[in-house]
Order: structure tokens, then C-alpha cells, then sequence
């Protein structure tokens, strides 16, 4: 699979993008439609405008006014240092990333270790591309306020081409390097926090009134605070979804190879549940600990969800799947139960797949019987320790 990786950003909006090869996408590509390119001077009242005509609110989350800091080009060099390597996070597609330091109520630059910590994402100069995504991050992001979306603090636009976002420091990095590159194990219960907190940012852009289908769900856009707590970033392929009772958007293929939905990758036609697909696939690397893709394993290996469905259904299989870091430390009937949730969503029908609401009620319904379970164990336990102090 063709990969743009280079060195990668942990503790930031991911701006990496894979690009599967042009003999599995490019001949399935559909021409995107024409795109409004703005100016730099043009950007900021653009892209305010458009956010005001969106007004929605759900219960865990809501569409804001935009109240973003616009940064100048001279505060985000003092607060990283003027961009010195040392403070360098990681880089990608979009450019590189910087950690940097800024007082908490006034947002003006400070010193290393003085008041907030923040992720100054820049652009690489002449980027069309880069643009594109950029102001797609500040489109949606802008607008959005959910504890399960990373925080876009503020943004930069100068004369010199320069594209520049500011975000909140995310502590723990991103959900792959835990569970890929880090000798640290996630215990059961720390993987479904940080799924549940997935899913919850996913059913929040699922239901707003202008659904957006966020397009890229994959586990090194899924970042953890200090407590675990999982956000979406990187929302420079998020999309509008469907209008006028259409059921999908047709769109040129870009996203991830190996999350991206089947129907997608084929034909450009673009649902809101082909993220349901992207999600089932990271549900199924944080069962398993294993990579979607990975030319190292065996034939027959190679990609983890052709090897994995048909062992799904079998009650019995899915526990030789789990990760070997984790084994005899999760309750059997939840990982099963998982697994055939993982099936619903890699159903190769879009229609046929859950909506990330539904997903959200079956890990409700989980988490409800694992507490249930984990009383009457305490109920059963303080009886029997009764029972001894008795006798």
C-alpha cells in the first residue's frame, strides 16, 4: 500500500494520510466537483459565513458561533520557539507540527511550561491541497463543540501562504502508537472508555442537523487526553452528508486504504454509515492489537478484516483473536458480543449496518450487564466472606 508516512505525530490532529494504490482506487475515482478556492485574505469571513448559517444542538454536544483566536504569524513563532526542531511533535501530509506554549485566558504566547500547552499544525507553503484541508479544519471544527472532538483553539492565515491551526495538546498521543508502537498494554476497560468515546464524537457529526460524515475514522485520528479520553481530529476530508433525501454524496476517493468502506472505495458513493465501516475496522485492531494492514504477517493475514470475518460469528473463535496482552483479563461474553458487533458494521451494505446511535445503545447495554455482573460478584463475594467470619 502505497504510504506517505514520515515521521509520525502523536499527540496532535493527525495530518497523515495513506494512499491505497492507483490500481485499486484510481480507476474507481470519481472527478471531485468544482471546489470554491478562497485567498488568504478572503478565508476568515468565507469560512465565518458559512459556519453561521449551521445552527444545531444535540445532548452531549453543540453548533456553535464561531470564537476563534486568529493568530499572527510572529505570536505562533514565539510561542513555539520560532518553530525550532526540538519542539517538533511529527509531520505528515499537511506539514509539520509543533508543540507551544499560551496563556490559558489570554491566548498570547508564553514561556516553555508556563500556562497552556497547545499542537500549531503548519502548512507546507504552496500546498493546494493543504489549503484545501485546512480550511475544511476550520469549517467544521470551528463550529463544533463536543467532549469527544478535539478543540480547534484558533487559526493563522498570512500573506506568505502559510497555513496554520492551533489545537489543544492531546497528553497520551493517538490510540495506534498505544496500541501498536508502545510497550504500554491498554487494559480491557481503558479500550471501551476510549471506543465509547469514539463512538460518542461519531454520533454527535451523525446527528447534528447538517449530518457530516467524517470520512477518515481510523485509530491515529483518534487521540487520548491524560485521562484516556478519546477525541476525533483531523477533520480536513470531513464532508457534508446527503441532502434532499439523497441517501449519499458522490466524491473523489481519499481517505485511508483499509478503513475506507467498500462502496466507497468503488464507486465514490459516500454514507453516512460508510464511517460505521471505518469503525468497525478500529474496533476490530483494538480487540485483536493488530493492524488493519501489515505485509509482515502471514498470507491469509495480510488484511486483518478478510481474515477476521469469518471467524466472527464462531463463539468459540473470537477468543483466540483477542490481543495476547489482554488475554484472561476481559469477560468473554462482552468480547463476543463485540465481535458480532464488529460484523454489523463490516456488513458490505451500508444499509445494512448500524447507525452509530445504535452502536453507541448496544455498548450502553454492555456496559450495563459488565456492572451488573460486577455487583452480584461483590454481593457473592460478601456473602461468602460472611459466611466464613460465621463459622
Amino acid at each position: 500500500m502505497g504510504n506517505c508516512l514520515a515521521q509520525p505525530v502523536e499527540n496532535h490532529p493527525s495530518s497523515v494520510k495513506l494512499s491505497s494504490p492507483p490500481a485499486v482506487l484510481a480507476p474507481t475515482c470519481k472527478k471531485p466537483p468544482s471546489t470554491h478556492t478562497i485567498s488568504s485574505s478572503s478565508t476568515k469571513d468565507n469560512i465565518i459565513g458559512e459556519l453561521e448559517e449551521l445552527e444545531a444542538t444535540t445532548t452531549s454536544g453543540k453548533i456553535v458561533t464561531p470564537n476563534l483566536k486568529v493568530f499572527s504569524l510572529a505570536e505562533l513563532k514565539s510561542a513555539t520557539r520560532n518553530f525550532r526542531p526540538d519542539t517538533m511533535l511529527g509531520e505528515g501530509g499537511f506539514g509539520r507540527v509543533f508543540k507551544g506554549w499560551i496563556d490559558e485566558k489570554t491566548l498570547a504566547p508564553s514561556r516553555v511550561g508556563v500556562g497552556m500547552a497547545v499542537a500549531v499544525k503548519k502548512s507546507n507553503p504552496d500546498s493546494e491541497q493543504g489549503l484545501k484541508e485546512w480550511q475544511a479544519e476550520v469549517k467544521f471544527l470551528g463550529k463544533f463543540s463536543h467532549p469527544n472532538l478535539v478543540k480547534l483553539i484558533g487559526y493563522c492565515c498570512c500573506e506568505e501562504k502559510e497555513f496554520l491551526l492551533v489545537y489543544e495538546h492531546m497528553q497520551k498521543g493517538s490510540l495506534e502508537r498505544h496500541l501498536f508502537r508502545s510497550n504500554e498494554t491498554l487494559s480491557w476497560d481503558t479500550r471501551l472508555k476510549i471506543v465509547i468515546g469514539a463512538a460518542r464524537g461519531l454520533t454527535f457529526l451523525h446527528t447534528t442537523e447538517k449530518q457530516v460524515i467524517y470520512r477518515d475514522f481510523k485509530a491515529s485520528n483518534i487521540l487520548l487526553d491524560e485521562d484516556y479520553n478519546a477525541k476525533l481530529s483531523d477533520f480536513g476530508l470531513a464532508k457534508l452528508g446527503p441532502i434532499n433525501g439523497n441517501s449519499h454524496v458522490s466524491t473523489r476517493v481519499v481517505g485511508t486504504y483499509g478503513y475506507a468502506a467498500p462502496e466507497y472505495v468503488a464507486s465514490g458513493h459516500l454514507y453516512v454509515n460508510s464511517d460505521v465501516y471505518g469503525f468497525g475496522v478500529v474496533l476490530l485492531e483494538i480487540i485483536t492489537g493488530l493492524r488493519v494492514l501489515d505485509l509482515t504477517r502471514t498470507t491469509g493475514q495480510l488484511d486483518l478484516v478478510d481474515w477476521a470475518k469469518p471467524l466472527l460469528p464462531d463463539k468459540r473463535k473470537p477468543r483466540k483473536m483477542m490481543d495476547s496482552k489482554i488475554q484472561g483479563r476481559y469477560p468473554i461474553n462482552a468480547a463476543f458480543q463485540i465481535a458480532q458487533l464488529i460484523l454489523q458494521c463490516l456488513d458490505s451494505d451500508p444499509k445494512n449496518r448500524p447507525s452509530m446511535g445504535q452502536v453507541l445503545e448496544c455498548f450502553r447495554t454492555m456496559q450495563c450487564h459488565q456492572d451488573e455482573q460486577s455487583r452480584a460478584f461483590q454481593r457473592a463475594l460478601a456473602t461468602s466472606v460472611r459466611r466464613s467470619s460465621e463459622q
